[in-house]
């Protein structure tokens, strides 16, 4: 089992950020013919690895071992790391494997580890195996839109983009790009005011999706509340917050000119004891700092305004499934540029036209707020529950025979790159599985080792199974 973890170690010293993938990729086409598979590799860097059954699984249907290439980009703003060069600087604590400072990429990277596992050990039994490694899940699902699907033959599917042992994931939403767009006219500040940066910091962040449900504190709209409290005594000159839309943001910060100072650090204390308040469970360490800076201009915007009135989480659960987000938005990006300020916005429903209702308000509120400008980004669709799953059952059955207990059934508020598979492989059977992981997308990520350990185990009797 310890070569899941050398291989895990493996692939987090390439740096793969989406959008970065290409090393990566090669890396995973040299290993491939390093053990005389065939191999293929598309325009979009993903790969494509196939290995053929084992002795008494040649007439057995082919299984899709699947997962993503890519790993979100996030770090603490206090560690010097550069992800275009360095390495994920990962170590062991306890059962769980940690990095430090930054993300740890085991989103992705154990379903990568998991089928580097399954292509190299021939004591293992199971049919014909293609594995479907894909890039760009977490900007976009890019990859998997612009898959090759003659490449694949199977139609049963295993994806491994789970982060929760003992649940086999058997739908998920849809979702949703979209940015909204104010110009900025320039002028020099005005005399009699000091130039100062707040920041909101020490957020816990994480998965605008899978961790929505916990309402969590965005520093984007934190900023925002601050910023209103604040907006007759102040000139604005710029406003940056997170870096990620699909993820809930933990950090924003506003250079600012103000006439008084006191009442800044006031504001900003009695903000923070009523942010904490608020959030005591979900956020207990939320802090506002307040700093000298320097600028020479201040922006015309409606920022403020915009902020207060768009909205933010949990839009609405769903009444078909317990405890299932139904809908939610995430204002992930606030980007300040010499021409305008930016904000990008997540979306996710498993209902369709739940999503296209969402959208058509985010445009309405666009419009309300003068000079704003609206465009709708990237969308990904939902993968449906499949009420004839023969891998559903027989997932279950081998879980309850290996753990004495059952899987649980369940639907996921994220987006899977499911959905575009259920898509474009016609009669795809799926399910998504996966070891024990927190706080994925922020750099308190960990995935635990024992559930690693076990996972891999199910995942080799399950395929043993599939004959």
């Amino acid at each position: 089992m310890e070569k899941i973890f050398e291989y895990f170690e493996k692939i987090s010293a390439i740096p793969r950020g989406s959008g970065q993938e290409k090393a990566i990729s090669d890396y995973m086409v040299e290993f491939a013919k390093s053990l005389n598979l065939e191999v293929k590799q598309d325009d979009a860097y993903n790969v494509y690895i196939y290995k053929p059954a084992t002795a008494g699984y040649e007439n057995s249907p082919t299984v899709i071992l699947q997962g993503h290439l890519d790993m979100v980009w996030e770090k603490d703003n206090d560690t010097e790391f550069d992800f275009m060069t360095q390495g994920i600087n990962m170590y062991r604590e306890g059962d769980w494997i940690h990095a430090k400072g930054t993300t740890l990429g085991a989103d992705n990277g154990v379903a990568i580890a998991y089928q580097m596992a399954v292509l190299s050990d021939n004591t293992l039994e199971h049919p014909a195996i293609e594995c479907f490694m894909t890039t760009e899940e977490e900007t976009g699902m890019g990859g998997v839109a612009n898959m090759h699907p003659e490449y694949l033959s199977g139609r049963i599917l295993l994806n491994m983009d789970t982060g929760t042992e003992g649940k086999l994931l058997v739908s998920c939403a849809g979702g949703a790009r979209c940015s909204l767009t104010l110009p900025i006219t320039w002028s020099k500040a005005p005399e009699g005011y000091s130039c100062h940066k707040i920041r909101v910091r020490n957020l816990v962040g994480g998965h605008s999706g899978g961790e929505i449900h916990h309402e969590r504190a965005n520093a984007n709209v934190l900023m925002g509340r601050i910023l209103e409290q604040l907006e007759d005594d102040i000139y604005l000159s710029s406003i940056n917050g997170g870096s990620k839309d699909n993820v809930i943001t933990r950090e924003c910060e506003v250079i600012l000119f103000a006439k008084d100072e006191s009442k800044l650090k006031e504001t900003l204390q009695k903000l923070q004891s009523t942010f904490r308040a608020e959030y005591m469970t979900q956020d207990p360490d939320i802090t506002l700092t307040l700093e000298s800076a320097s600028a020479e201009s201040i922006s015309d915007t409606k920022i403020i305004d915009l902020l207060r009135i768009l909205p933010n989480g949990v839009q609405g659960m769903s009444h078909q499934i317990e405890n299932l987000v139904e809908t939610s938005l995430n204002i992930g990006v606030i980007e300040t540029t010499a021409d305008e300020i930016k904000v990008t916005i997540s979306l996710r429903s498993s209902v369709e036209s739940r999503k296209t209702e969402l959208l058509s308000k985010l445009k309405k509120i666009a419009g309300a707020v003068q000079g704003v400008e609206f465009e709708a980004g990237a969308h990904y669709p939902a993968w449906s529950y499949k009420e004839d799953s023969v891998l559903r059952g027989k997932a279950q059955e081998v879980y309850k025979r290996m753990y004495g207990k059952d899987a649980k059934i369940e639907a996921k508020h994220a987006g899977l790159e499911c959905g575009f598979l259920s898509e474009k492989l016609s009669g795809v059977d799926i399910i998504s599985i996966g070891p024990n992981m927190h706080d994925i997308h922020s750099p308190q990520e960990r995935v635990s080792i024992s559930s690693m350990t076990r996972v891999y185990e199910y995942v080799t009797e399950l395929l043993k199974e599939l004959k």
